[in-house]
């Protein structure tokens, strides 16, 4: 994957961090040159020493090494953590984030988590993984796609790292919200991914509903989609992320790893 050499992963040691390490193992198993920093962000309030954290870390960078990664670094930072984790990312070059959530059932943003505030202020992909997924696949992954003009399409060489890497198909997904009895794919973003998914074998769908995210959720369901990927420019101005509603509310409620590709 050559567009993926260093992954972040923070952890709090909790089960959702638990389930992203054991994904980010399953994930770099197939490329031994990936590197992997392991983060813990030290909280007041957290009750534990920067000893006991040391600790800690240190059994989890043994648990990666025994998985045969080539190499694992572990760190310690203090301060908010959204911006200890994009400073992080920052100075360990890192391409990509991979950080677990425990989600939210309901339908409004006042659950927002860490993770659904990161996927909008990190500058390099986030692949968020759900506290409940138990088995690791990549064999479908579904880009959830808008009607407007992809303003940035270098971040889909990710996803075509990650389709070539597991032999995955990509579904490119754009939900119908209007009704329209016919839906097509904009001319220029016709030919964006065309490029970036060359020898990759992928689908047009547009299912209809007039629920843009349910509709999305629904597709993932229907077709056993493992790894839903979106981008999040198309769905937030960069210069205002807290206007990304769709992006927040599918890391919330996705019963699959999302891929915030930016």
């Amino acid at each position: 994957m050559n567009n993926i050499r260093k992954i972040l992963v923070p952890t709090d040691f909790s089960t959702a961090s638990e389930k992203a390490l054991d994904y980010t193992i399953n994930f770099v198993k197939e490329d031994k040159s990936i590197e992997v920093t392991i983060l813990h962000i030290v909280s007041n309030h957290g009750g534990r020493t920067r000893e006991e954290m040391e600790t800690k870390l240190q059994a989890t960078k043994e648990r990666f090494h025994s998985s045969l990664i080539k190499d694992c670094h572990w760190a310690i930072k203090s301060g908010p953590i959204i911006s200890e984790i994009t400073n992080a990312q920052v100075e360990f070059s890192s391409d990509m984030i991979i950080m677990g959530t425990q989600g939210s059932h309901t339908d409004v943003l006042k659950d927002v988590t860490n993770t659904s505030e990161l996927v909008l202020e990190a500058d390099c992909p986030v692949l968020v993984i759900p506290e409940n997924k138990k088995v690791f696949s990549i064999n479908n992954i579904a880009l959830a796609l808008g009607k407007d003009e992809i303003d940035d399409s270098s971040p889909l060489g990710v996803l075509h790292d990650i389709a070539m890497g597991f032999h995955a198909n990509v579904h490119l997904l754009t939900i119908n919200s209007n009704g329209d009895h016919e839906t097509t794919t904009n001319d220029t973003n016709e030919g964006i991914l065309e490029y970036f998914l060359e020898a990759v074998t992928y689908y047009h769908a547009f299912p209809q509903n007039s629920d843009m995210e349910q509709g999305i959720l629904d597709y993932v369901k229907e077709k056993d989609i493992d790894m839903l990927a979106i981008l999040p420019r198309n769905h937030a101005k960069k210069s205002n992320p807290s206007e990304g509603r769709l992006t927040k509310l599918l890391t919330l409620h996705s019963e699959v790893p999302v891929l915030t590709i930016d």
